[in-house]
């Protein structure tokens, strides 16, 4: 047996899986049919739940529960709650005003949290729910948070997009490491420092966070076939994450809109902004984005930005128009192919062995 598979056998041991290969937990877009499709192919399912209500979190972990037997994770962000007395929203709100005038929404809002970061209200339902696997993005929650998460037998993940977040998760309890490098689509997971920091490739993060940490490492960003697959594993990975992969199979929740974009996206049609959120996250360019590059670094705090941001974008899907639609997306989005969740698990990982072995 080679070290390769020695790191991969470690990691499905962990999590209790058939193959080292995760879903990426995209809020909005993941369903009970897209998790339980991965779960019960082998892979590692996961629910974006940093922005579902507690009793609509409930109804999905039932429903998956009923779908598969099989193991799957659910996503916390563990960001603090914004103070916003030192921000002002004038800027953003006049820049937004005239978008607003366009679909005849009226006011910009002013900027608001629509939800709280991981608490003990969420720390007690999750504790309710018992997944076996917990990953979290923006850091971990506290030490209070973390041991009763292990008390209670559950796996936990922490996202780090530099060797320094890595130590700080693995320091903090986690019990392996998402290396995140800066071609995944979506929030990054910076915590540590400058926001502007996280932009490490997954090609040099990958082998320099194995070096690092003694926990299995997961390599996520900009992996959507076979040859990325083998190559994460070739770098030290334990795992891959696959996160805009799974955006083209029909059980995602994906609009129309976004499935075109995506379908048509080159390997230069994204980038990383903050106007959607507050936090740096890669989408592909629209009107928002190309209109508005002078407002990045006036985007309010994550994740009171939304409030802002979200009407535009909810009316301009329902008018099937991308231009303020959060179009999120990795760099590798033309070479996601468009197929039932299962089918893509089982052949991803069929071919990245048939490639280890040649």
């Amino acid at each position: 047996m080679t070290a390769s598979q020695d790191r991969q056998n470690a990691l499905t041991r962990l999590l209790g899986l058939e193959y080292p290969l995760i879903q990426a937990p995209m809020a909005g877009s993941t369903t009970p049919e897209l998790v339980a499709a991965v779960s019960n192919a082998g892979g590692l399912g996961s629910v974006g739940s940093a922005m579902i209500p507690p009793q609509t979190l409930r109804d999905t972990a039932a429903r998956l529960n009923a779908l598969t037997n099989k193991p799957f994770n659910l996503n916390f962000f563990a960001h603090e709650t914004p103070r916003l007395e030192g921000y002002d929203a004038a800027p953003m709100q006049a820049a937004l005003a005239p978008f607003y005038a366009e679909f005849g929404l009226g006011e910009v809002p002013a900027p608001a949290a629509p939800a709280p970061g991981f608490n003990a209200n969420t720390l007690e339902l999750v504790l309710e729910l018992r997944p076996r696997i917990v990953s979290f993005h923006f850091g971990l929650p506290d030490a209070g948070a973390i041991r009763a998460l292990k008390d209670a037998g559950i796996v936990i993940l922490g996202c780090a997009t530099t060797v320094a977040e890595a130590r700080a998760l693995e320091r903090g309890g986690a019990d392996a490491i998402i290396a995140q490098g800066h071609e995944a689509g979506g929030h990054r997971g910076t915590f540590l420092k400058r926001l502007d920091l996280g932009t490490v490739g997954t090609m040099a993060l990958v082998p320099q966070v194995a070096d690092a940490v003694a926990l299995p490492v997961i390599a996520a960003g900009g992996i959507a076939d076979a040859r990325g697959i083998a190559a994460a594993f070739m770098l030290g990975a334990s795992g891959v994450q696959l996160g805009t992969a799974f955006l083209a199979c029909p059980e995602a929740n994906v609009h129309p809109v976004h499935r075109k974009a995506l379908a048509e996206a080159s390997d230069d049609a994204t980038v990383v902004t903050r106007l959607f959120s507050g936090r740096p996250a890669r989408a592909i360019r629209n009107r928002m984005i190309e209109t508005l590059p002078e407002f990045e670094d006036k985007a309010a705090p994550f994740p009171t930005q939304r409030a802002m941001a979200a009407p535009l974008g909810m009316a301009s899907a329902k008018a099937n128009n991308p231009d303020f639609m959060s179009l999120w997306s990795g760099q590798a989005a033309a070479l996601a192919r468009p197929e039932p969740a299962a089918e893509k698990v089982t052949r991803l990982m069929h071919e990245a062995r048939v490639l280890l072995q040649a």
